[in-house]
Parts: structure tokens; C-alpha cells; sequence
């Protein structure tokens, strides 16, 4: 599965992005380690959100994720500068992971960039400017942080624009083999680099100077069409095995052909399918960062030795050129020595041009750049030839150090990672034998279950959230439930002008059975639902309506009767095991639930007990039980329960 988008995802993705010119920036978000959400308004189509997850994924998101109520630092920032402004044309830099996007105010244009390498990035650019950027970073050639100029990463080849010589020039100075090459010199990254081999029919692991010319021609006219395809005829895929989302790409990819091959209306939708499969396959391993951390450490100090290595070899076969065309090096360098000191540097250079294998030259450095045993080699003609080869050996040497000091760190990585890895399993087999907590859904903020028929109720916890349930949640087609009760909870049926009966009654136990009427300990009560038109937070002359409470007006829908208990077990939710506190009547098929009355005991040692029993951490318990103590009066269990 992969981990982070490619060139090609980008640039579909910035197809797509196309629709948003003219749309205006509504609100932004920010949280988690690096979630930046843009709600935009797009005319004729409402809201549309455009997501930078994880700092590696950008797209537009079809669902509306859940966002954080208090803005983060950079969320309001960004607020303040981009409120309102109208969305321009958006581009892909190059061939390169980077997109940029028009954002017009009134008084200024800015440049809304987002980074998918390296960690990832958001930056405000103004005036060529960084205004403010997600992540404060600097490296060798380029610095982003606030206030400093925007300087764009060394571009890499681009298959959109390159001819074939230029991709044939990497293959012949390449020291590495032919996936390697194609995935990180070509800037393919490895899945297409794959791919590309499997059209060509070629060995990935050929090295890259021992390919042909004709298997040079083949895999270029593959890219051609890859490019041609994704620019023009976007057929967004995603790749499944056994049910499961294996990968997404903006073609079919021939590397996929055993799987089964979805074509979907977008590529933000494949993103979608893809991300929800990683959330779900996340949350399910046990990770330990620090390891994760190492690895990559890894993965870049291999990079690194590869890397001088491949450096330290090239430099090495130019100047083994130097000797292997001793002759005609030698004649260059006495011509250019010798003429250098008579003509002026335009006259040099006009005559030197004229020499059939001299590339170029720089007088004003005394270098020229010549065809040397099918090499590009850049020689000093003020040196002879032996002192030119002994430069070029030396720098090859001293990069062949440089991978030796480099090899020695990761050979100590590796031993880290090795210790580390030992640690973490033994903590993982420890973690396996523990209680663990069952996977978390957006509504768990909230008091839920879920009902007969299988729609979700939420209900306040506290006056915050109270509101929140009405003012975020509820919509035309749900329905609204209270107990006249002070302090009831507000509850929103969702979907509830669907519900049956019994789901409206369910709504109004469930009202009633998370307010106060619990802590009294009555028997039973009675609750109201209503219909969302008939809910409002403006008061009538002289009336106050507090936070947290709503007026209600019209007809109120009562359910009379309502016995004070509740039931708890497990419930499968969205094939997830999930724990459920709600109206018993949804338990009556279960194989293992407790029912609950309102106690006259301590109801935190009772939520210990009830989390041993369904072995789960207490505080998930604590979490969807009633306000007040409880009281199990009846034990549903089909199984051994822990004493």
C-alpha cells in the first residue's frame, strides 16, 4: 500500500482542483500532526473541502471530515490573511510533489503552496515572501520559514517536457540499476517505476548503462503514454485485493493486473478509499514511533551511501576517460592552454565551440566541457592532463570516504533499530495480553447508540456539547428529543424522519435516562421528540434561554412511561466491535449485555467491574454509562467472565 502520493497523483489532483477557480475560502481548520482542512464556497455547488492530510495527501475530500472547534495558531492565522479571498488557477510545479494555487483579497495576490515531500508543507507566499508556513525548515540551498524568500526545490526531470536524449543521457551516466534509476533520477518514484519496466518488458534490476537503446525507446514511449493518459484521458483507480484498497493511481496499472480494478469518478475519491483503508489498517497495528523514526533514518542514510557512492563511481569513470582518450584530451588542453593566453575570452570561446566534442566552456573559470568516451567531462585547460585526472580522482575519493563515514552510521542505526525492535516486541507481546480499546468513532465525543434499525442518536454531555449536538448535527431529516427534565441532554436522532416508532421511543428512553431523572433514581418518566424547524435559540420578549438549552415550539410528540434502565454489551458497528450503553429492548438478541437501574453505590468501582467483564479500558466505560451510580440487576453472558 502506498504511503504518499506521486508526481502523477499531484497532477491529476491539480486537474481537479481546476473546478475550485472562483470559489472562495470560507474557513480553515488545522490540527493533529499536520491536518489542514480549506472549506471553500464554489458557486453552483455549496461547500467543498479541500484537505492536506498528514502532510502528504492533498484532496478534495468527499465527505466533510471532523474538525477541531478551537483554531490552532496557524489555522487563525491563515484565517485572518485568506478569509473570504477568491481561489485562482492552481499548477503543479514541474513534475515536482508541489502544488501552487492563486488566492486573490482585494489588496494582494498570494500564493497558497503545498509541499508533499520532506515532511510536508503549507506555506502563504506574497510578493515571492513566505507570509507563514505549517512547517519551520532549513536545508543546504533553501530555508522555509516566515519571512524568507520562497525558493523553489532544484526542479528534477520532468516526462512531461523532456526529450528522449535527455532521458537517455541519465541511463548512460547511472551507476545504479534500472528500477533505482527510473524511481529516483527520473523522479518516477517506485510504483511507476515498476510499472514501466513491466510495459518495456524489462529487468528491473538490469543496470541502467546496460540498457539498450531499443529497451531505452520502449520504456520512454510507455512513459509518453503513461503522461499522455493521466494528463488528458484520467481513468482514477483503485486496486483491490481480497476486498481490500491495495493502492490508487490516476490509470490502470498493468502491475495490478491480478487484482480487482475499480474505476472511480475522481481521483480524490480513490485518495478517499485509499486513506480510510490506511485509517483502518492503522488503527489496528501497534506502532512504536521511535522505530518508525529509526527506519526512516534508514531508508535516508541508504539513500545517502547509494547515493556517494553512485557519485563517487561517475567521477571515477570520467577521469578513467581522461586516460582512455589521452590523446585527444591532451591536444584540448594544449590548444585551449595555449590560446587561452592570446585571444580574448569571446574569441576562446567562439574557437573552441568549433571543436566537434567540446560541449562548453567558461573562460572566465578556465573550464571546458567535452565528449569524452561518451562522458560529459569538465576539465581545466590550465592544467595538464594528469593534473586534471588527479582533481576529478581526488573528488571521487573523497566522496568515497564520505560513503564510508556514512556506512559506519548506519551500520549503528541498524544496530539501534535492532535493540529497539527487541524492546518493542516484547512490549507488543505484553500489550496483546492487556485490555484494548475498540476502535473510535467522530460520534464518541458525544453520549450515542445506535438503534433498531440502525440509526445513530447523539446526546450532549454538558452545555458545550449540548449545543454542538444541535447546532453541528442536526439536519432537516433528523429528528430532535428531550426530557422535561433540568438538565436533560439534547438528543438527535439521525435520519429521524425515517424512524419508526420504536425508534422514537428508543430516542426518548434514551433522553430521559441520561438526564438527572437517573441521578433521582425515578422509576420511570416521560420525553418529548420534535422536528428540527421547531427548535431555536432566540428566545421570546423578556425570556433568556441559557447555554445549552433550546426553545421548542409547536407540537411536542410524547412518549409516556419510560422505564429508567438501560442496557449495555457489545454491538458489531461498521464491522467494528464496539461497546454500546442504550435502551435494553436493543439487547433482547444479544448473547452477552448487563442491564443497568440507577444505584445507590460507588458507580466508578462499577465501571471497572463492567470494562473486566468486556475487557476494554475502564475509561471507555465510564465514558457511555449514565450520570450517577448504577446498579447490574440482570447478566446476559454466554461465555466465562473473568473474576
Amino acid at each position: 500500500m502506498k504511503k504518499e502520493m506521486s508526481s502523477f497523483d499531484v497532477r491529476s489532483i491539480v486537474s481537479e482542483m481546476a473546478s475550485l477557480e472562483g470559489a472562495h475560502i470560507d474557513k480553515i481548520f488545522h490540527w493533529g500532526a499536520g491536518n489542514v482542512l480549506f472549506r471553500l464556497n464554489v458557486q453552483g455547488e455549496g461547500k467543498r473541502e479541500l484537505f492536506f492530510k498528514d502532510k502528504k495527501w492533498l484532496y478534495l475530500s468527499p465527505s466533510r471530515p471532523e474538525t477541531p472547534e478551537t483554531p490552532t495558531s496557524f489555522a487563525t492565522f491563515l484565517r485572518k490573511y485568506i478569509t473570504n479571498a477568491k481561489i485562482g488557477k492552481t499548477i503543479q510545479a514541474g513534475f515536482d510533489r508541489i502544488t501552487v494555487t492563486e488566492v486573490f483579497k482585494t489588496d494582494a495576490k498570494y500564493d497558497l503552496i503545498f509541499e508533499m515531500f520532506g515532511g510536508g508543507n503549507v506555506l502563504l507566499v506574497l510578493d515571492g515572501k513566505i507570509v507563514n508556513c505549517l512547517t519551520h525548515k532549513t536545508w543546504k540551498d533553501r530555508s522555509t520559514r516566515p519571512g524568507e524568500d520562497y525558493v523553489m526545490p532544484k526542479s528534477r526531470f520532468d516526462p512531461i517536457t523532456s526529450s528522449f536524449d535527455e532521458f537517455k543521457n541519465i541511463f548512460q551516466s547511472s551507476g545504479s540499476d534500472t528500477v533505482r534509476t527510473l524511481a529516483t533520477v527520473v523522479n518516477l518514484g517506485g510504483q511507476y517505476s515498476e510499472e514501466l519496466c513491466k510495459r518495456a518488458k524489462i529487468d528491473k534490476n538490469t543496470p541502467a548503462g546496460e540498457v539498450s537503446d531499443e529497451d531505452l525507446g520502449r520504456m520512454y514511449s510507455s512513459l509518453k503514454e503513461i503522461v499522455e493518459r493521466v494528463v488528458r484521458i484520467s481513468e482514477p483507480t483503485v486496486f483491490r485485493v481480497d476486498g481490500s484498497v491495495v493502492d490508487v493511481a490516476p490509470v490502470n496499472l498493468t502491475i495490478y493486473e491480478d487484482a480487482e480494478a475499480q474505476i472511480v469518478q475522481s481521483m480524490s475519491v480513490a485518495i478517499d478509499s485509499l486513506l480510510k483503508e490506511v485509517v483502518e489498517t492503522e488503527e489496528e497495528a501497534y506502532v512504536d514511533p521511535e522505530i518508525e523514526k529509526l527506519k526512516k533514518r534508514i531508508q535516508k542514510q541508504t539513500e545517502t551511501v547509494d547515493e556517494y557512492r553512485m557519485e563517487a563511481d561517475d567521477l571515477k569513470s570520467r577521469a578513467d576517460a581522461i586516460y582512455i582518450e589521452y590523446q585527444k584530451v591532451n591536444e584540448l588542453l594544449t590548444v585551449l592552454g595555449q590560446k587561452s593566453k592570446e585571444l580574448t575570452w569571446e574569441k576562446l570561446a567562439e574557437g573552441a565551440m568549433k571543436i566537434p566534442f567540446v560541449t562548453g566552456i567558461e573562460p572566465s573559470k578556465n573550464k571546458v566541457t567535452a565528449d569524452i568516451s561518451g562522458l560529459k567531462v569538465t576539465l581545466d585547460y590550465t592544467k595538464g592532463i594528469d593534473a586534471n585526472a588527479s582533481d576529478i580522482y581526488q573528488k571521487s575519493k573523497d566522496l568515497g570516504e564520505k560513503a564510508g563515514r556514512a556506512k559506519e552510521a548506519l551500520k549503528e542505526s541498524v544496530a539501534e533499530l535492532e535493540k529497539k525492535q527487541k524492546g518493542f516486541d516484547k512490549a507488543r507481546a505484553l500489550a496483546a495480553s492487556k485490555v484494548q480499546p475498540t476502535k473510535q468513532f467522530w460520534f464518541e465525543r458525544y453520549k450515542w447508540f445506535i438503534t433498531s434499525s440502525g440509526k445513530l442518536v447523539i446526546a450532549g454531555r454538558d452545555a458545550h456539547s449540548n449545543d454542538n449536538v444541535v447546532k453541528k448535527h442536526m439536519k432537516e431529516k433528523d429528528v430532535f428529543a428531550h426530557a422535561d427534565v433540568h438538565g436533560a441532554p439534547s438528543v438527535v436522532l439521525k435520519d429521524g424522519y425515517a424512524a419508526t416508532p420504536e425508534e422514537l421511543r428508543e430516542a426518548c428512553t434514551f433522553a430521559l435516562t441520561q438526564s438527572k431523572a437517573w441521578v433521582a433514581a425515578m422509576p420511570e418518566g416521560a420525553a418529548f421528540w420534535a422536528y428540527p424547524d421547531q427548535v431555536s435559540k432566540t428566545p421570546n420578549p423578556g425570556e433568556f434561554v441559557p447555554r445549552g438549552a433550546f426553545i421548542v415550539r409547536g407540537k411536542r410528540n410524547y412518549e409516556h412511561h419510560l422505564k429508567m434502565e438501560l442496557g449495555i454489551g457489545e454491538i458489531s458497528y461498521q464491522g467494528a466491535r464496539k461497546i454500546m450503553c442504550g435502551p435494553v429492548e436493543l439487547f433482547s438478541g444479544s448473547e452477552k449485555y448487563l442491564v443497568l437501574n440507577p444505584g445507590r453505590g460507588k458507580s466508578g468501582r462499577k465501571s471497572g467491574e463492567i470494562a473486566k467483564d468486556f475487557k476494554v479500558p475502564e475509561e471507555e466505560i465510564s465514558r457511555i454509562l449514565p450520570p450517577g451510580d448504577v446498579e447490574i440487576v440482570k447478566r446476559v453472558w454466554n461465555e466465562p467472565v473473568d473474576q
